[in-house]
């Protein structure tokens, strides 16, 4: 359940309050917002949630007491229903502005990150995007530089002033990318790796969580959720689309998704109009659609010579492509009030 605090609660009032909630064996998340103080309880039986909601509406410095019944408690609107905002070394996701975040698939060599991080900068990007490890479907496959890849992101961050996202894969290597990125990327293969979910929830360091490849919203949430359990809600939603019978595209983009999300959750959500069509001719289309429809943000595989790209070339925009796109997406954002 969540319990919404008076606005003139004092401290003393909120910390007895937590500290009857703990007493009672309870787990206890507290969100403190510009107006109100929200307190999301965990663990509460349904044969005690009557009892317990007299019980807290009855305190003089109690608003009003929500028994939550979907699985997601703190991801849920109730639990932050202003929204949430995060701020990575200056940039702001969510509220109203629009972020970018825009660069290779892969860091494929010290001069084309640096060359693709200048540039995206110059067009209006806000965070660097490369991948330093990278899943692939085949043992095969180039699977990244590693540290040596994180190292060229951190190169380019420190010329550049772009905060980083970079993904992560495994439990064992969350020390070690935590080191140099500003925001931890969980792929869509790795959405219900519920011990990774943990790993990075425990760092305190914002993580964006794609949709799985076949996950409905509600398992999205809930995995979400997994990451928000140990104290983390600096969580960005990424819808990057879903596997359905067609073939033509890489996936399926659901579009339902942001506004739903906007109904049901307090996370910000981006698009990944990328890895969504497979198709570089599709994502202009596809931004636009995202922008019109509300996302906080967009993240864009950009590369200097698409042709030539050791991974994701197909899906990646030219360096001419990107900019004509920042062009027509500042209108759009401008319409639905979103800065850019």
């Amino acid at each position: 359940m969540i319990i919404v605090l008076q606005p003139d609660a004092t401290e003393e009032q909120q910390e007895a309050l937590l500290a009857d909630l703990k007493a009672r064996g309870y787990g206890v998340h507290c969100s403190r917002g510009v107006e109100r103080t929200i307190v999301g309880v965990i663990g509460t039986p349904e044969r005690d949630k009557d009892g317990l909601i007299e019980h807290f509406e009855s305190l003089p410095y109690v608003e009003r007491v929500i028994p939550i019944l979907k699985p997601y408690k703190l991801v849920g609107k109730a639990f932050r229903p202003e929204g949430t905002v995060l701020n990575v070394r200056g940039v702001q996701i969510g509220g109203g502005t629009l972020c970018v975040m825009a660069g290779p698939c892969t860091v494929e060599s010290a001069d084309m990150l640096l060359e693709t991080a200048r540039f995206v900068k110059k067009m209006g990007a806000h965070i660097l995007r490369g991948g330093a490890f990278k899943p692939s479907t085949s043992p095969y496959s180039f699977h990244g530089l590693g540290e040596e890849g994180l190292k060229i992101l951190q190169e380019a961050s420190l010329e550049t002033g772009l905060p980083i996202i970079t993904e992560v894969m495994d439990t064992r290597d969350v020390e070690l990318v935590g080191r140099y990125t500003d925001i931890f990327q969980i792929g869509t293969r790795n959405m219900t790796n519920f011990s990774l979910l943990r790993e990075v929830g425990n760092t305190r360091k914002p993580v964006m969580l794609k949709r799985g490849w076949a996950s409905t919203i509600e398992e999205w949430l809930q995995a979400a959720e997994y990451i928000a359990s140990q104290g983390n809600y600096e969580i960005i939603l990424c819808e990057r689309g879903i596997r359905t019978f067609e073939t033509y595209t890489r996936n399926t983009f659901d579009l339902n998704a942001i506004p739903a999300i906007k109904e049901l959750s307090h996370l910000p959500i981006f698009a990944d109009p990328s890895h969504a069509t497979g198709k570089r001719s599709l994502v202009p289309a596809i931004t636009l659609g995202a922008v019109a429809a509300g996302v906080d943000g967009l993240i864009i595989e950009v590369h200097p010579n698409p042709e030539k790209a050791v991974k994701d070339g197909p899906q990646s925009l030219s360096f001419e492509q990107f900019g004509q796109l920042m062009q027509v997406v500042r209108p759009v954002a401008e319409a639905v009030g979103k800065r850019l």
